[in-house]
């Protein structure tokens, strides 16, 4: 399940109440792709913004979302930035491109499609790529014309809520596999037309109660690397369970290939190979992030990570794993859920749920804490579940080479605003709107805002700019915006 469409917790609650060196990495002063680069590294080195002058950052612009809060807010996508010109999809699907120095409003492409996020774009020859809840589409990036746009949804498959990715002519999508029957499906489309190069399914074999069951596909964008796709997974359906069907037996087995890293041949679609990290998922434990592409010491490694909480590493060349290491609160987050309800760590809404990023030797891991009541027949209610209250964070940095935790830092809020990396400096954002810049070395805060409204999406950075979009309602003055920060000596 989407973390983006948990907000509907958030929502309802507030308006009623040299060990690495990563292939790909980009080192101008654009953010095209929805995690930067390729490779998802989220670390930008053509930044302006470092360590030394993180503290000068000042509100240069702001840019008002219109469209009215649904489950996941107003904005969930990160936005990203070619050329001088910002581009934004607010949860409507509306499209937006903006002057970076300015915020003003160059041109719109108005969908008035809802899903539950994160959706995204991406840019490249020209063209802005995105999504809808249904399709996916390519827009001129100067004007906002229509090149293309193809529907992808099935019975079986009943939304897309991904930012794309874009490689060599291709634009890699997926579709979501909601119950009944649900099976999410993974897309290549040809970047010039939009026709369909390869589709993969990400269920093998068919649900025991098709009715009830359902499940994978992705809702986070893939990399690209040596002709091959790194994909992370969605859960499959119903978490719990239900009392016909305890702990998941509506979806009996391992349910491959849910939860899974799966790697796939860029050019055919053909599955090379692959890791599930929680067969036969009965808490919502997605393995949905980015995987982030590198290596250490000279061996190419693939990092991932996901709603339970765990960060893995594994070989590219050996597909073995090399250590995998436990982030957050843990408790009843194995084996079989008792009749009873109990406390789970991660719950619903907790792990690893927003993108790493990795930079100079270190993986920087946001971390949701918040537990959640759940039992063998089911959930509480998401939107009794008060977030604000109850949920907590870390941002947590891991040596790449081996897993140690090498330093943490507490939240008073959870870190939905993803893991962001500038020269030194690690961005991170928190539910009540509260950004924050940190000393990559040692966790020390070096520089911290606040937003008019609380961050369900990922920062992007620009030349000497950083860009946080607001989209969750904090209270009735709250206001949605996304806004640019810049250095003050930038002007």
């Amino acid at each position: 399940m989407s973390r983006r469409a948990a907000t509907t917790a958030t929502v309802a609650a507030t308006c009623v109440l040299p060990l690495v060196a990563c292939g790909g990495s980009r080192r101008g002063a654009d953010w095209p792709l929805p995690n930067l680069d390729l490779s998802s590294t989220r670390a930008l080195g053509g930044s302006g913004i470092d360590r030394s002058n993180v503290r000068d950052l000042r509100i240069a612009w702001r840019f008002r979302f219109r469209v009215p809060p649904g489950e996941s807010g107003a904005l969930t996508a990160t936005p990203v930035v070619a050329g001088g010109v910002v581009y934004v999809q607010d949860m409507k699907s509306n499209v937006f491109a903006l002057d970076l120095k300015t915020g003003h409003v160059l041109w719109r492409r108005l969908f008035s499609a809802t899903n539950p996020g994160p959706d995204g774009l991406a840019i490249s020859g020209g063209r802005v790529f995105g999504a809808t809840d249904a399709s996916a589409f390519a827009l001129d990036s100067a004007t906002g014309r229509f090149v293309w746009r193809h529907d992808l949804v099935t019975a079986t498959a009943r939304y897309v809520d991904i930012a794309p990715q874009v490689a060599n002519g291709i634009v890699y999508v997926s579709t979501i596999g909601l119950p009944p029957k649900g099976r999410g499906v993974l897309f290549a489309l040809d970047a010039e037309t939009g026709s369909i190069r390869w589709r993969l399914s990400t269920i093998k074999g068919r649900w025991r109660v098709p009715k009830e069951a359902g499940g994978g596909g992705a809702w986070e964008t893939p990399s690209v690397a040596d002709g091959e796709v790194f994909w992370g997974t969605a859960n499959s359906y119903p978490y719990g369970g239900s009392r016909a069907h305890p702990n998941g037996s509506a979806h009996a087995g391992a349910d491959l290939y849910t939860d899974s890293l799966l790697v796939v041949d860029a050019r055919t679609g053909r599955l090379v190979w692959y890791d599930q990290v929680t067969p036969h998922d009965v808490r919502d434990y997605d393995f949905q992030l980015p995987p982030m592409i590198g290596s250490v010491d000279g061996r190419p490694v693939v990092f991932g990570a996901g709603k339970a909480g765990l960060v893995i590493a594994w070989d590219r060349s050996t597909h073995r794993r090399l250590w995998q290491t436990a982030v957050g609160i843990h408790r009843n987050d194995r084996g079989k859920l008792p009749r009873r309800s109990v406390s789970v760590c991660p719950g619903l809404l907790g792990g690893v749920e927003t993108p790493m990023a990795i930079a100079d030797g270190h993986l920087y891991v946001p971390v949701v804490d918040l537990c959640m009541h759940g039992s063998a027949i089911g959930y509480e209610p998401l939107d009794s579940v008060n977030v604000f209250r109850r949920g907590r964070g870390e941002l947590v940095a891991l040596d790449a080479a081996t897993g140690r935790k090498v330093w943490t830092l507490r939240l008073a809020q959870p870190p939905f605003g993803c893991a962001t990396v500038a020269n030194g400096v690690v961005f991170t954002a928190t539910l009540d709107g509260k950004v924050y810049g940190v000393d990559s070395g040692d966790g020390r805060v070096l520089w911290s805002a606040s937003l008019r409204g609380g961050v369900n999406a990922c920062p992007a950075l620009a030349s000497d700019t950083l860009l946080v979009g607001a989209g969750v309602p904090t209270g009735r003055h709250a206001r949605l915006d996304l806004t640019a920060f810049r250095l003050a000596s930038a002007g």
